[in-house]
């Protein structure tokens, strides 16, 4: 039996805290203001290290930004879709945890400012992950590409390869999926059973913010909802989850329905842990170790 950290409870409330500053008591936030204050507190808890290098792209019209530790390698990429709940995030506010994979992994990272909902709804940040992908291979051998993201943008990252594929287009050598969203119907068990043990995921959030991507499209879209669509011919990927995430229904069905297609699937599920977990590197051991499992992936696929 895994013995967990003492770090779980700070983990949590750090979790906690970012809801509060989504979720201000005094007023309702503006979505300029709620983008805004998602940003501030990414940047100040998963800080960019001073040494990381930066640069802003213009990956055929969707903006990103190149991150990059010293000495790693310029041959291998992680293209980094953020999560958010397809409402809020940046690329910006994710270089933090940017900077850990590129250390892990020794590559570098292109993180990808997708547009946003309700302004834009599905399927614009699926059409520029695939319009960024595609000019990322332009340069870059997809052997050496490895499609990554967490949450909303796990969701994201797979209807990126079902897209990929469909349209004949070379895969990415892997794939990673931090406590992915795929199904934005919320049929998952473990929303109600977990709803005490996740601080940040919960039905009710995710429906609203589902409803502001999907504008009264079907929820069931495979482009939308993944977990729905045909996952045959999609490269190895890797599935972390939790077992306090709300979201663990979906990295664990994720996981069978890749399997069943015939894609080879590695599924770490760590005791206790929720939603995000692998971002507070930082401070909690557990996310250091899935990271470096992440990194050790990416090295071997790459």
């Amino acid at each position: 039996m895994n013995v967990v950290s003492p770090e779980t409870s700070p983990a949590r409330q750090f979790l906690a805290d970012l809801v509060a500053a989504l979720t201000p008591a005094d007023h309702e936030p503006t979505l300029d203001e709620l983008r805004t204050n998602c940003e501030q507190w990414m940047t100040k808890n998963v800080p960019a290290p001073s040494e990381l290098d930066t640069q802003p792209v213009d990956a055929d019209g969707v903006p990103g930004i190149w991150a990059r530790m010293p000495g790693t390698s310029a041959e291998r990429t992680i293209f980094y879709l953020h999560g958010g709940a397809f409402v809020v995030g940046s690329a910006a506010g994710w270089l933090g945890f940017a900077a850990e994979l590129s250390r892990a992994a020794d590559a570098r990272v292109l993180l990808v400012d997708y547009r946003l909902a309700p302004e834009h709804p599905h399927p614009a940040a699926v059409d520029d992950a695939l319009s960024a992908y595609r000019w990322l291979v332009k340069t870059s051998p997809p052997g050496r590409i490895v499609v990554a993201g967490e949450s909303a943008g796990a969701g994201l990252a797979v209807a990126l390869l079902t897209a990929l594929r469909d349209a004949g287009d070379h895969l990415p050598a892997a794939a990673i999926c931090v406590t992915p969203w795929v199904d934005l119907t919320l049929s998952g068990t473990t929303f109600d059973e977990r709803a005490e043990l996740d601080p940040f995921s919960s039905r009710p959030g995710l429906a609203m913010n589902a409803g502001a991507y999907l504008q009264g499209q079907d929820p069931t879209a495979p482009s939308a909802s993944p977990l729905f669509a045909d996952l045959t011919g999609l490269p190895p990927t890797l599935i972390l989850a939790g077992t306090h995430d709300a979201l663990l229904d979906d990295a664990t069905r994720l996981a069978d329905r890749a399997r069943q297609a015939g894609v080879v699937v590695t599924l770490n599920v760590v005791d206790e842990m929720f939603h995000m977990w692998p971002m507070m590197a930082s401070f909690l051991p557990e996310a250091r170790e899935a990271v470096q499992q992440i990194g050790q992936f990416v090295r071997d696929r790459t």
